[in-house]
């Protein structure tokens, strides 16, 4: 036998790469989704359709005094009482602009400063992994939460609303009407552009996270940035700013409910968000990968 078929084959250490990526991955997703501080933000979240269902049926009674064209408060919250279906929408529009936000920000402010405050980002980082993909996982476990959040609001206001209001027909803003089947697909899609909207919010909360060693701190700078800019966005006097700030088209998911689906602002928000998660994202990596974590 020739010494060759004793040579060595060398092994390719992507496939260890890959294993290492994923296992930090699943890991990241279970420390964040078994936290009793995430349990009870989603818990929260899912409360708030069942308080609205709850209000709306107190205030209309049999729940069919309602009409399109009655009431007030937020988008949708008329039609309720004609549709249950609608009780997704209208959840949707509350917690959206405060609800939702702020709670991805509390997640997303701990991603890295928690771990640095509790002393346990340098025993991650012993792992062959790397900074980068370390951050990568945290990002995109922020992100996962962020459709949690959303299905789960979405979810609530489904069972809520078939439980205290008749379903059926949609319709739609253009005054069509559109069957329940293809009114549930819409839900779908607008708690999806509901996630998505967050992207942006997300990488600069994660950018906030490596810049201190206090998880609160990261949080509450995070959730003030929130307010600020939300707070700009209604100031007429800065309107040249506003197609810039992230939350600006937030509302554009309404636009699925119009037939035919208007797009030219949901697609500005997608180019928005994406804008924000590569510039923060980017700040993230920067300062995520020249940090001196001794703690």
């Amino acid at each position: 036998m020739s010494q060759a078929d004793f040579t060595t084959v060398p092994v390719s250490r992507e496939p260890r790469r890959a294993l290492w990526t994923l296992g930090i991955l699943r890991s990241e997703l279970t420390v964040t989704l078994r936290r009793w501080r995430t349990l009870a933000l989603l818990g929260v979240l899912a409360a708030v359709p069942v308080l609205v269902g709850i209000a709306v049926r107190i205030e209309t009674g049999d729940g069919r005094d309602g009409g399109p064209g009655g009431g007030g408060g937020p988008a949708f919250l008329s039609q309720i009482t004609n549709n249950g279906l609608f009780l997704v929408f209208a959840a949707l529009s509350v917690t959206l602009p405060v609800f939702l936000p702020m709670a991805v920000g509390v997640v997303a402010g701990d991603s890295v400063a928690g771990e640095a405050g509790g002393g346990t980002l340098r025993y991650l980082l012993v792992a062959p992994a790397g900074r980068t993909r370390l951050l990568l996982a945290k990002y995109a476990s922020v992100l996962v939460f962020c459709l949690v959040a959303t299905l789960v609001v979405a979810v609530s206001a489904l069972v809520t609303g078939a439980l205290l209001f008749p379903v059926g027909e949609v319709t739609t803003i253009s005054g069509t009407r559109i069957g329940f089947g293809e009114g549930l697909v819409r839900a779908g899609l607008i708690a999806l552009a509901v996630a998505v909207s967050l992207v942006g919010f997300a990488a600069l909360g994660l950018f906030v996270s490596t810049l201190t060693d206090s998880g609160i701190a990261a949080m509450a700078a995070t959730v003030g940035v929130l307010i600020t800019v939300q707070i700009l966005d209604t100031m007429p006097q800065l309107h040249a700013i506003h197609p810039f700030l992230f939350p600006h088209y937030w509302p554009s998911f309404s636009d699925l409910l119009r037939d035919p689906v208007y797009w030219d602002e949901m697609v500005r928000n997608l180019g928005l968000q994406a804008l924000y998660a590569a510039v923060f994202g980017s700040a993230a990596w920067a300062r995520f990968t020249t940090r001196d974590i001794s703690a």
